[in-house]
């Protein structure tokens, strides 16, 4: 029986689910951390470097939660601050420099809001980032590993290809934040997160998403090994594919991509 959104959601929150960490360490060979965004300073909230996958350098960026209460406060709970998103321009650009593909694995709730983030210009940099990767003369994969929520997403998303783990959520606001704006009911998150149409197959069937990863039936916690092999197979093809398209071919064929999405037609 198919879970429901809700269901979901409760698998992604539980605190063993893997995180970037551990897919780094598992799915690349030689990784170099690398850090700050040149401007402020480093965002520990996300994770950026360089590694190999199948012999091929890739840059690999994503957002970082921890397994526990203290890495998850080191973490912000993975919600970035604008230097996080200026940290991964910055490694973005750089790949691009050196024609490495950009691997991202997102898993944030969203961007974080707090004072200082908005003086610091969360906004400009979430849309700097989402304008880079439209114009972006390189591959890009993004892998959303739980919770894909709002811009904070978006920023890391907008790629030539897009996968969902199979209990991984995508949407523009959080069930809660739904239902507190619509029905005024926080309680009512429920039902909101299945009107929202937030899961892989829901997202799937609408062309948001590319593919989806198969994850244990218990989810991804339980057997976090299967998790990585599944992973491993869907990057190596896509790199796979990724490097008989030329650039022009690449970047038109982003661009149809997403101004295709919403567009229907009907008799």
């Amino acid at each position: 029986m198919s879970k429901s959104a809700f269901e979901r959601m409760q698998l992604i929150k539980n605190i063993a689910r893997p995180n970037i960490d551990q897919y780094v360490s598992a799915l690349f060979e030689d990784f170099i951390e690398l850090h700050g965004d040149r401007a402020y300073g480093d965002d520990p909230a996300v994770l950026g470097g360089i590694g190999t996958i199948g012999g091929k350098a890739v840059t690999v960026i994503g957002h970082r939660k921890g397994n526990s209460t203290e890495e998850n406060i080191r973490y912000n709970f993975g919600m970035p601050h604008p230097e996080g998103y200026r940290k991964s321009i910055r490694l973005m650009q750089q790949a691009e420099k050196f024609g490495r593909p950009v691997i991202f694995f997102v898993d944030t709730p969203g961007a974080y809001c707090g004072v200082g983030a908005e003086e610091r210009g969360q906004g400009h940099a979430i849309a700097q980032s989402i304008q880079q990767l439209m114009f972006l003369k390189t591959p890009v994969l993004t892998i959303i590993t739980g919770e894909g929520g709002s811009g904070g997403a978006l920023a890391m998303a907008v790629a030539d290809k897009i996968y969902m783990l199979e209990n991984a959520v995508y949407s523009v606001i959080s069930p809660r934040g739904f239902a507190s704006i619509l029905w005024k009911d926080p309680s009512k998150e429920e039902q909101a997160a299945e009107l929202l149409k937030m899961t892989a197959p829901d997202l799937l069937s609408f062309g948001v998403i590319d593919g989806i990863v198969p994850e244990p039936k218990g989810g991804a916690h339980t057997d976090p090994a299967r998790t990585c092999i599944e992973l491993r197979q869907v990057i190596e093809k896509e790199l796979e594919d990724f490097s008989f398209l030329g650039t022009k071919t690449l970047l038109e064929n982003r661009y149809r991509k997403f101004r295709g999405m919403g567009v229907f037609a009907s008799n």
